[in-house]
């Protein structure tokens, strides 16, 4: 089980498609994972429905921060794996 004090971060970005590629080439491959993904725009993923205005260039591409975490004695497995991405 992947807990706070053994896991190791192979992942962090802002692309939903290399997230995707990231924890399929670890699945595939039977390396346990798991993830995080965070709201950096400012508006909450559910509550008031207050919408805030801001920056109309900020596309919601880059919107979320997604990270992607493996066991500690995964890791250098996962990184070799990873590095070819």
């Amino acid at each position: 089980m992947i807990m706070i004090w053994n896991q190791k971060e192979v992942f962090v970005g802002q692309s939903v498609q290399r997230f995707g590629k990231v924890c399929e080439i670890l699945a595939t491959n039977n390396i346990p994972y798991k993830h995080k993904i965070v709201n950096n725009s400012g508006v909450p993923m559910l509550g008031s429905g207050r919408v805030r205005t801001g920056n109309s260039s900020q596309t919601s591409e880059y919107s979320f921060l997604y990270y992607v975490y493996v066991h500690k004695r995964d890791y250098d497995t996962a990184y070799g794996i990873l590095l070819n991405l």
